[in-house]
């Protein structure tokens, strides 16, 4: 394992083919292990209001060490989330913030440091990147350097990842729309905003969403929904 800044744009590249925002998570915790001197194991933290859970991890360890953390309400990344701030501890085993989750983490999986760092997107915490190594003192000053230019790296990945997947769902959704509008157009010679219109009668009437009553229409081609204006095409 090596350490530079110079990586960082190519781990930035490297994470954003990743498909979807769960292999690009997965595709970042496994290159900061590679990255980061020191670093054995490493996962993400996600927190919502459902409470936190670890959403990619480079191996089980680095997940159960998570679990672990949330089972007991403190540790590293609980407290980077909650200071939004960097925490770095040399010695998890002895260190006075975790009681309980040090010494257990140290004697059942060999943890001697951590380092969490808080990732934003949009100007929101969207959780931490915790970084584990087998030995205390693990982490020097130019690894935390490196570590904090990964962590912006990947959270800028996922918002950027988000946005892209926000705008095919929506471009996918009204194409669906769209083509529902077609059939009904065919259908029933209406114009365009005569036909959203019907489909949004009958998302009213059958309580489902336009895009619903449109996945409907252009699954089966069926339009059952009784509408005014209009009248209903022979075997339509």
């Amino acid at each position: 394992m090596g350490h530079s800044l110079e990586d960082s744009g190519d781990f930035a590249r490297d994470v954003a083919e990743g498909e979807g925002e769960t292999e690009r998570l997965a595709l970042g915790v496994a290159l900061v292990v590679d990255l980061v001197e020191g670093c054995d194991d490493a996962g993400v933290t996600r927190v919502s209001r459902e409470g936190a859970e670890t959403v990619a991890a480079s191996s089980e360890k680095a997940r159960l060490c998570d679990q672990l953390q949330y089972a007991l309400d403190e540790g590293p990344c609980l407290d980077s989330v909650r200071s939004h701030q960097t925490v770095v501890s040399n010695n998890v085993a002895s260190d006075p913030r975790w009681r309980r989750w040090g010494p257990a983490v140290a004697e059942r999986y060999g943890v001697g440091s951590m380092l969490s760092l808080l990732l934003y997107t949009r100007g929101d915490a969207y959780g931490a990147l915790n970084l584990y190594a087998n030995r205390p003192q693990a982490y020097c000053s130019e690894d935390l350097i490196v570590a904090q230019s990964l962590a912006a790296h990947l959270a800028v990945a996922v918002a950027g990842g988000r946005e892209m997947d926000n705008r095919t769902i929506a471009m996918v959704n009204r194409t669906v729309i769209g083509q529902a509008e077609g059939i009904l157009m065919e259908r029933y010679k209406i114009t365009a905003d005569h036909a959203f219109e019907l489909l949004r009668e009958a998302s009213a009437k059958t309580s489902n969403r336009v895009l619903r009553v449109a996945e409907e229409l252009t699954r089966t081609g069926h339009w059952s929904t009784p509408t005014a204006g209009v009248s209903q095409p022979s075997g339509g």
